[in-house]
């Protein structure tokens, strides 16, 4: 199984990933898109310009690119394009609508993980809760809005309960998908 995972920073992505991977056989984690370019030495400004976003958007398309399977994505291409939106860009310009119809399309699941009143709570305060606010309502509205045509027919699980039982509501949408 491919299983990708989106959200806003500090929204419990990782730990989540972390997680799946422990449960599942033979499932590994991809190392995210930030951590690839920044061992290519790219240098990223901060806050991340749309530069920065592009890169990092075109990095993981590439990511989900591979034909392995039982792969859990932290980050999707979806967190990019948000995050574009959240910075005010258009995200639908100059993104190249088959190669991430192609990329997405790869995944079994699209996991989306939101801010809750329980993240707030529990995991460590942010860096940039403003920017992280907006990606969050941008990544819901992309979702929603579906610009690009993709996600239709792509399984998408909208994660907004407890933290502790994220792992077990993703492993039963996948045995559903089986």
């Amino acid at each position: 199984m491919r299983v990708g995972i989106s959200g806003t920073h500090g929204t419990g992505k990782t730990t989540l990933a972390e997680g799946l991977c422990e449960r599942l056989p033979r499932h590994v984690m991809a190392e995210e898109p930030y951590y690839l370019l920044e061992e290519e030495g790219y240098d990223f400004g901060f806050p991340p310009s749309l530069e920065d976003y592009r890169a990092l958007l075109e990095c993981s398309v590439r990511s989900l690119a591979s034909p392995e399977d039982g792969i859990v994505f932290d980050r999707t291409p979806v967190d990019y394009l948000a995050y574009m939106a959240a910075i005010g860009a258009d995200p639908v310009n100059g993104v190249g609508g088959e190669a991430l119809r192609t990329a997405l399309m790869s995944l079994d699941l699209l996991v989306i993980t939101v801010i809750t009143p329980e993240t707030e709570r529990t995991l460590p305060p942010p860096e940039m809760p403003a920017l992280r606010s907006r990606m969050n309502e941008a990544l819901l509205d992309l979702i929603s809005a579906d610009p690009f045509d993709v996600w239709a027919d792509l399984p998408i699980l909208e994660l907004d309960g407890p933290l502790g039982t994220r792992p077990a509501t993703v492993l039963a949408a996948l045995e559903q998908l089986r």
